[in-house]
């Protein structure tokens, strides 16, 4: 063979190996980057469910859980009047009368999601005593764990929960945090004025899970949500 046209196949031969090579390695480059993209979209900390959307009452059983019992309601204050440009309703450590008008329609959601079984306790300051005061026409004294709830949250509230009473709490973002913190909720959420955390506890072991949380304004999709009962057949 014509050695000038055996040199030129051995480069061209050398070549298509360098690139066979090459293409192989940069597949499995890409390959391992899809991986671990989907190993870390896979792991990423889940975002805690807005039960007022789609059909996520009834995939956390909410109102079959109502009904027996098994419920904690962990509501954040009405707007607060110190933290507003809005009209207070009285004095400055209260709420606002904007807050007022919130608790209020809070409070006849309640009444038509049924309060017979139902545990209402408030923190102690002014603020959670009037949001309280005026969604529940209910207000209770000296419940220091509502407001000093640093690291014993949860232990607290399983304490005051009696098994077939849901337990609503007026309370503060603090302790609201502070309780997602015990249970390792893994994106924690600081929740709006007069919101809501929605737990579960287990009447046989005493557990709680984080279902997720409800807006004030999204309580009413709650009753509207609601299976109508069964008559007799």
């Amino acid at each position: 063979m014509n050695p000038h046209l055996h040199a030129a196949l051995d480069g061209l031969t050398g070549r298509y190996r360098v690139s066979a090579k090459f293409y192989r390695v940069l597949l499995l480059v890409v390959a391992m980057i899809v991986i671990a993209s989907t190993a870390a979209f896979a792991l990423r900390p889940v975002a805690l469910t807005d039960l007022s959307e789609g059909h996520h009452l009834r995939k956390a059983n909410f109102y079959p859980l109502w009904e027996k019992g098994e419920l904690v309601v962990l509501m954040r204050h009405a707007e607060r009047c110190d933290h507003s440009t809005n009209p207070c309703l009285s004095q400055p450590d209260g709420i606002t009368a904007r807050g007022r008008h919130v608790a209020q329609k809070l409070g006849r959601t309640f009444q038509a999601l049924g309060l017979d079984q139902a545990t209402i306790y408030n923190s102690p300051l002014r603020r959670t005593e009037q949001t309280s005061t005026y969604a529940f026409n209910h207000t209770t004294e000296g419940q220091e764990w509502l407001d000093n709830c640093s690291k014993s949250m949860l232990d607290d509230v399983l304490k005051h929960k009696l098994d077939g009473h849901n337990l609503i709490l007026v309370t503060h973002s603090e302790c609201i945090s502070d309780l997602e913190k015990s249970l390792h909720v893994p994106t924690p959420m600081s929740l709006d004025y007069a919101a809501s955390l929605i737990l579960s506890v287990d009447p046989h072991d005493h557990t709680a899970k984080v279902l997720g949380f409800i807006d004030a304004r999204d309580w009413r999709t709650v009753v509207a949500q609601r299976p109508t009962p069964q008559g007799p057949r």
